[in-house]
């Protein structure tokens, strides 16, 4: 959560010339609701069971650029899609940077009303250990532009 994956996930889709995906935003489009008011309704397990649908149908779109859910991975089947539909990448915010990111947003709903520093900690130590374990580039993202990142992944990129 806040690492970038939009933004990045545009950025590497221009340079590739290929389509970008967002599965947040692809929810919300077909559930014709946000993302918070769907936790407030159906609560995690309702969004996660929409999450996977979504995930599942964007990895079998022409190949593209698909910017996934922070909490997206804790789920094996949608782990398992990632690693058999492409190249993954873990883009490694810090905690700080974490923080400050997802300061400006209240549609968040794992930090609505939250400690966010607690909570984005608690996240990333259930959810980095299963990041590393899919990725094929893990790339940190401290002090570096969207831009930058997207040209390290793509000359990470296999050929």
């Amino acid at each position: 959560m806040g690492a970038g994956k939009s933004t990045v996930g545009r950025a590497l889709a221009s340079e590739l010339n290929a389509p970008f995906y967002d599965s947040d935003a692809e929810i919300e489009t077909r559930a014709g609701a946000d993302i918070s008011w769907i936790f407030e309704i159906e609560g995690e397990d309702g969004f996660r069971e929409r999450e996977h649908r979504v995930i599942a149908a964007l990895c079998a779109e022409p190949p593209g650029v698909i910017a996934t859910g922070g909490g997206a991975v804790i789920a094996e089947a949608n782990r398992i899609l990632m690693v058999e539909s492409g190249f993954v990448v873990y883009l490694e915010a810090t905690i700080k940077e974490q923080v400050r990111r997802t300061g400006k947003e209240g549609a968040r709903p794992l930090l609505a009303n939250k400690n966010r520093q607690e909570v984005l900690t608690e996240l990333m130590a259930v959810r980095a250990p299963l990041y590393q374990g899919v990725a094929h580039l893990v790339l940190p993202t401290a002090g570096r532009n969207a831009r930058g990142l997207a040209q390290a992944i793509v000359a990470a990129l296999p050929d």
